[in-house]
């Protein structure tokens, strides 16, 4: 028998009994390297289809199937043990109607093993997140700016300001009414953060959305400054591992051109081996 205790996974009950408490840390994942970083310091790691744009190259997330959110899935499930694993329904593959959103929720869960799916929407999108909460799919919402509506939105525009306060506020409450256990808000003003979290019983999850709501999710890479095409408003960098990548590369590079790489402690004797000699490559 192992000595090692085994690590309970949390739960989307337990994130939802988190309302009002200390906030929860939430970062996206998408390789089974990083999911292993960041799981013992993450209440929910998220398997954004912020893939896209930050893995693939893609000018947004328009682009993202469900089969890349469930390659990606699979490899961030190897490498958590503790934080709630939630992935992102891709655009196209929930807005149709509830079953076509429970079809494709139920394969996400069943070849990722994800613990709850996110998607995208408010009132338009309560009657789904009813249906999938109903039959055992746990449903993490996100109003706000909603990145798969940027071609509606015109842009990535702050929602939510003035008279459009209360369309905003309206979306998380349905939402919500109809069984989300958290709530991403994105890209609102602080004073309309405050307001919905108030309103609402369950957890808000701010991105842009100020420090007053029940957690925050940040890109991960974006955190990292290792995306670096741009930069939103709302990105605090904790690290600049895109510049030393870089520079690191950049070393490299100049080694094996000036032959200083492989030096004597990289490279294989005639002699008996002393020491195993396995290769990663």
């Amino acid at each position: 028998m192992s000595a090692t205790a085994e690590v309970k996974a949390i739960t989307s009950p337990q994130i939802a009994r988190a309302k009002g408490t200390t906030p929860l840390v939430c970062l996206t994942a998408y390789t089974t390297p990083v999911a292993k970083l960041v799981d013992p310091h993450c209440d929910i790691v998220l398997v954004g289809d912020s893939v896209g744009m930050v893995l693939h190259g893609l000018p947004s997330t328009l682009g993202v199937s469900l089969e890349m959110m469930i390659l990606h899935g699979k490899a961030v499930r190897r490498g958590l043990e503790r934080a709630l694993m939630v992935v992102d329904m891709p655009f196209g593959s929930y807005e149709e109607g509830p079953e076509q959103a429970f079809r494709n929720a139920a394969r996400l869960m069943a070849e990722t093993g994800c613990a709850a799916v996110k998607l995208e929407g408010g009132k338009e999108m309560a009657a789904t997140v009813r249906f999938l909460t109903g039959r055992g799919i746990p449903v993490m919402a996100h109003v706000g700016l909603t990145p798969q509506s940027v071609n509606a939105f015109g842009g990535y525009a702050v929602q939510g300001r003035g008279e459009d306060a209360d369309r905003v506020s309206a979306d998380a409450t349905a939402v919500v009414d109809a069984g989300a256990f958290a709530v991403v808000l994105e890209k609102v003003p602080e004073s309309l953060a405050r307001r919905i979290t108030e309103e609402v019983a369950v957890p808000t999850i701010g991105i842009g959305a100020s420090a007053v709501c029940d957690g925050q999710i940040l890109v991960v890479d974006d955190m990292l400054g290792m995306f670096t095409d741009f930069r939103p408003k709302f990105v605090k960098r904790y690290a600049e591992l895109g510049g030393e990548a870089g520079r690191a590369i950049a070393a490299y590079a100049a080694e094996v051109r000036e032959r200083r790489f492989p030096a004597a402690g990289h490279v294989f004797g005639d002699g008996p081996k002393a020491v195993d000699e396995g290769s990663t490559a």
